[in-house]
């Protein structure tokens, strides 16, 4: 069976490393056939934190606009808008009154870069180099038992500093699948690490992600997977999901199910009038 073209990890010009607005992305996807897109560029904080690689919460509602005006200008592509999100407890309220409901996104995707570490925030490269791995799964359980995510982006993204698969490696793949599989929590098989030059290790090059050492561990657990491009430019729309799913596929991973990624979030209150 032909499979849709489907992709709901797309990122504007306004994360500041990628190429394109809401328009351009919609006028790829309506060029190849496509039904649906997703829209979810890094969530801006109030505080505009970690601003280099995000919009400012000053354009938000610009962002919001841009997704409303390629709606009427392709009509006949239902364009699905959301947010790629660390986890930040604090911004709780904001995130499910704000964006989930003032404004109208609904969907976000649990995108984890930075944990806490004894009060401090720490990227992933640094729990890498220090083998601290066990913060970067506790946070990321706890993002998967807030209940906000749909699903979680690019999960094994650690694995771009791993030198090799190792005790630690697995162990927080396992917290990670645990969670996921009792959270029944999607896990994203990201394509972008295709486009990324490859990494050097004692046993050759690799793709920086998607690990397979991960993905193998993870046909282990009942868990269900979502095969993303995470396209920052609009040719990229449809990058290397064909590998993604062949690897799913290969391991018997199931596709998850995300009809409901257009409808409000229950219990949200939205302002049609956005």
């Amino acid at each position: 069976m032909k499979r849709l073209l489907e992709n709901y990890h797309s990122h504007t010009r306004r994360c500041r490393h990628a190429e394109g607005g809401v328009s351009d992305y919609a006028r790829a996807a309506a060029d190849c056939g496509a039904r649906v897109l997703g829209i979810c560029d890094h969530v801006p904080w109030p505080d505009d934190q970690w601003l280099g690689v995000r919009m400012s919460h000053g354009e938000l509602g610009d962002y919001a606009a841009e997704i409303q005006a390629a709606r009427a200008a392709f009509p006949d592509l239902e364009i699905l808008a959301g947010f790629e999100c660390e986890f930040r407890q604090e911004y709780r309220a904001y995130l499910e009154d704000e964006i989930l409901g003032r404004h109208g996104f609904t969907y976000l995707i649990g995108g984890l870069h930075w944990s806490p570490v004894n009060g401090q925030w720490r990227y992933l490269q640094e729990l890498v180099a220090s083998r601290a791995l066990s913060h970067y799964a506790e946070h990321m359980v706890k993002a998967m038992e807030s209940g906000l995510f749909s699903f979680i982006a690019h999960p094994d993204l650690f694995g771009i500093w791993c030198d090799a698969w190792t005790a630690e490696s697995a162990a927080c793949s396992r917290d990670i699948f645990e969670a996921a599989a009792a959270l029944r929590m999607p896990l994203e098989i990201n394509g972008y690490g295709f486009r990324k030059s490859p990494i050097k290790t004692a046993n050759g090059e690799r793709a920086p992600y998607p690990w397979t050492p991960f993905w193998e561990l993870a046909a282990e657990y009942p868990i269900t997977v979502v095969c993303s491009s995470d396209a920052h430019r609009p040719q990229d729309l449809y990058a290397n999901l064909p590998e993604c799913r062949a690897l799913a596929d290969r391991l018997g991973l199931k596709p998850a199910d995300l009809s409901g990624l257009g409808r409000p979030r229950a219990g949200v209150p939205v302002n049609s009038g956005q």
